[in-house]
């Protein structure tokens, strides 16, 4: 009898297998249609902005420009929670790589984190600028709650100083600075209180595909997404790392809120104070100023020749993000959590209508991350039937909904080409930015990406009703990062006055006294520092080591600064 009953049984479920086919597909198409609206604002304004804008003659901003400002005082915010293995190589690029030099760094730990606190003291003793700020509670808590203790430090130290800093800027302990940027935050610095440079990250190679998922995100949303959300509402989200903000924001924001100007109720506190900014009708901007870096790179997927090429980018932070599928998807449940449900429930639908729309795109991914993987699950059956009726095991079945009458089979054809539509525009923001075998790549990473991004989702929603029904803390979800190692890095092998002047263990009158004392003497410079009690034997021994440690070696991947901003 089952038998006799199975050919109608499996006609009724194909004819449910095609309403919720249609169903989805339309939320398929509202969404790409969404996803299409934003990508037509980006390229009519790129067209009129070649057309009309640039004939104005506008001259573009240089270096030299840059450079030409008088240094105002600036701050470098970094919390740090069990970052004992990343922390210092970081901050050693950093000092190295920055050309500015009036900044101080400083770096929150936490009381119960004695690995990251040996660290950061060790720095510390070699780089005068270098202030390790404590949590006195054990984490981890928050990133926003170690924020605010950072920033009342940075306040309480300004106090020693002849000028107060003109603003702060934040970073993480993973992320590769770019020697023009705290010049180009000055420039910009104190006429906009909020300034958010590009993000992208790091180049992978092309069989790590979980690490590749974030080079195809970010080359796209900070190339093309940032740049529309900017020029429709004004308004820029924060990306938590590369953001600086003026003091006066700062200040006003600690005066609204008991001195603490992250919010620690949400875990993207970045994505919060950029909007809250926004509301008090703060200036911000999404800095593109274009730089050139140089990668070595092997063609056809690594088993070509080796070469250098160069890449045409905005001035931006780059970084390694998750390698994994699991690290992958709960740092990016965090991020889901606190921009699509803590914000929700926190900023709310407030603004203009550009605003509001632009909210409902950081939060529709709450549901059309599980419509994605309800699709593939639909093509998958559709697929098995198709099997089934061409090998002549399935005959019975119902007249088809997909009837060119009835207009589904349009529907269909319609989110085809969307959907080719996003591969192709994808694969042009990565191979701009990492060439063409990732461009290629791109497309099946798309599918690994939602794959990601549902499982986040299901994390996030899990949290979120757990601390609404159960009361479960949401805590900072730490995401171990990875470091460029020295010979994934530009290692410029500075003099040794040069070093120690960038570590201010000396200053530049002391340095000029040593060297005419040396132009006579004819003793090596460390000697003539520890002679005339300008330097410290310690001191002199660690910069000795770290120019040992940092000779130059074979790079994988480089950067150059190009004649015109040299």
């Amino acid at each position: 009898m089952s038998s006799l009953y199975l050919p109608y049984l499996l006609a009724d479920y194909y004819r449910g297998l095609e309403i919720v086919t249609a169903v989805v597909g339309v939320l398929i198409l509202l969404s790409s249609l969404d996803d299409l609206f934003i990508d037509a604002w980006y390229w009519v304004r790129q067209l009129y902005r070649r057309l009309l804008v640039k004939r104005r003659r506008y001259q573009p901003l240089t270096a030299e420009q840059l450079r030409a400002k008088r240094e105002q005082p600036l701050a470098i915010m970094i919390p740090a929670w069990l970052e004992y293995d990343v922390i210092a190589p970081m901050l050693e690029n950093m000092v190295g790589s920055l050309e500015y030099k009036n900044y101080f760094i400083f770096v929150g730990t936490y009381c119960n984190d004695a690995r990251t606190i040996d660290e950061v003291e060790r720095m510390r003793r070699r780089y005068k600028q270098l202030i390790r700020v404590e949590v006195p509670h054990d984490g981890p808590t928050c990133k926003a709650d170690c924020l605010n203790w950072i920033i009342q430090a940075i306040f309480a130290h300004e106090k020693s100083q002849p000028e107060p800093f003109a603003g702060a800027i934040l970073h993480d302990s993973e992320d590769v600075l770019h020697h023009l940027e705290l010049h180009y935050f000055n420039y910009l610095l104190p006429r906009i209180d909020f300034i958010q440079l590009p993000v992208t990250s790091l180049e992978r190679d092309w069989y790590e595909l979980v690490a590749g998922t974030y080079m195809d995100e970010f080359a796209e949303w900070h190339t093309k997404d940032l740049v529309v959300r900017e020029s429709m509402s004004r308004m820029v989200p924060s990306a938590g790392v590369g953001t600086c903000f003026s003091r006066h924001a700062l200040l006003e924001l600690s005066a609204e809120t008991d001195n603490q100007p992250f919010n620690t109720d949400t875990l993207t506190e970045d994505y919060d104070i950029g909007t809250r900014l926004a509301r008090r009708g703060m200036k911000q901007i999404f800095g593109k100023f274009p730089v050139d870096y140089v990668a070595r790179r092997t063609t056809w997927f690594g088993h070509g020749q080796e070469k250098m090429v160069a890449v045409h980018m905005p001035l931006g932070v780059r970084e390694y993000f998750p390698d994994t599928f699991r690290t992958a998807y709960r740092q990016k449940a965090r991020w889901t959590l606190g921009i699509g449900l803590q914000g929700w429930s926190q900023v709310g639908w407030a603004g203009s209508l550009a605003t509001k729309y632009l909210l409902f795109r950081d939060r529709k991914g709450l549901i059309t991350s599980f419509i994605a993987i309800l699709a593939y699950v639909l093509l998958f059956q559709h697929l098995v039937f198709m099997v089934l009726s061409a090998s002549g095991l399935w005959t019975t079945f119902f007249p088809s909904a997909f009837k060119p009458s009835n207009g589904l089979l349009d529907l269909m054809w319609a989110n085809t080409v969307l959907l080719s539509l996003r591969i192709l525009q994808r694969g042009y923001f990565v191979g701009r930015l990492y060439g063409w075998e990732h461009a290629l790549l791109s497309a099946p990473r798309m599918i690994i990406g939602n794959f990601i991004n549902a499982m986040a989702a299901a994390r996030a929603w899990r949290l979120y009703l757990g601390y609404l029904f159960l009361g479960k803390q949401l805590v900072w979800d730490k995401t171990m990062h990875d470091f460029p190692s020295a010979d994934q890095l530009t290692q410029q092998r500075l003099r040794l006055g040069d070093l120690l002047m960038s570590w201010r263990a000396i200053d530049e009158a002391s340095l000029a006294k040593a060297l005419e004392a040396q132009a006579v003497e004819h003793k090596p410079l460390g000697q003539i520092l520890l002679e005339h009690g300008y330097l410290d034997e310690a001191t002199l021994n660690e910069a000795i080591s770290f120019q040992k440690d940092n000779a130059p070696a074979p790079l994988a991947e480089t950067e150059q600064r190009s004649p015109a901003l040299s």
